[in-house]
């Protein structure tokens, strides 16, 4: 049986110049992605209530909402990474994208030589911060889930020298392998290394008579 093709990513362009709005959903969906687009910031809200796309390119100068109030908005309320369109290309643009949190800008006018790979090295980067999230959220679970998982996760980090993240990682995938709740394979977790110390401590005076 063929494996499933994974979906398309989904890309929201967001500009009031309709022909620019087409031409680069034409350049993303030759190269493999489905386009969405949006002439206002107020229709870019709409339509990601709908459904949120895995990037959206925002112009920064649109009638109404400009494109930084509505990546604030997105900030804010959402969880989708942007990219701006930018009619300069100094070092002042590059600036105002990163205190807006964007992960990266395209300079007007707009060709597909240098759309695509600032376009998809932006794509790359809003695949980690969505990680970064995710790993966050889990682990944050993790420690709100009680004493015996955080325990257990520091137990894992001395025990394997890692870090947080990767120690609660492995002990969440071992839980779902084996269909248990984290905490109910923390408790085991921590039972079994009382043991061993208990079993240590033995051997030890054992070995001292």
């Amino acid at each position: 049986m063929n494996a499933q093709t994974p979906p398309k990513r989904l890309i929201l362009i967001v500009d009031d110049d309709k022909i620019l709005t087409e031409f680069l959903g034409e350049l993303l969906a030759r190269a493999g992605y489905d386009t969405i687009l949006a002439h206002s910031s107020d229709q870019a809200l709409a339509l990601i209530a709908e459904r949120e796309p895995d990037l959206a390119l925002l112009d920064i100068h649109m009638p109404g909402m400009s494109g930084l109030e509505l990546a604030k908005q997105l900030n804010r309320n959402t969880t989708v990474p942007f990219m701006f369109l930018s009619g300069r290309g100094d070092a002042d643009a590059g600036k105002q994208a990163a205190a807006y949190g964007a992960v990266g800008f395209v300079v007007k006018p707009v060709d597909e030589q240098h759309l695509m790979p600032a376009f998809e090295a932006g794509l790359a980067r809003a695949d980690e911060i969505r990680q970064l999230r995710r790993t966050e959220i889990n682990l944050n679970a993790a420690l709100a889930a009680g004493r015996e998982t955080s325990l257990a996760v520091g137990l894992l980090m001395c025990k394997f020298q890692t870090d947080r993240n990767t120690a609660f990682e492995v002990l969440r995938d071992h839980a779902r392998s084996s269909r248990r709740k984290i905490n109910e394979v923390a408790d085991q977790l921590l039972a079994a290394e009382e043991t061993l110390n208990g079993l240590h401590a033995a051997f030890n005076a054992r070995l001292k008579k």
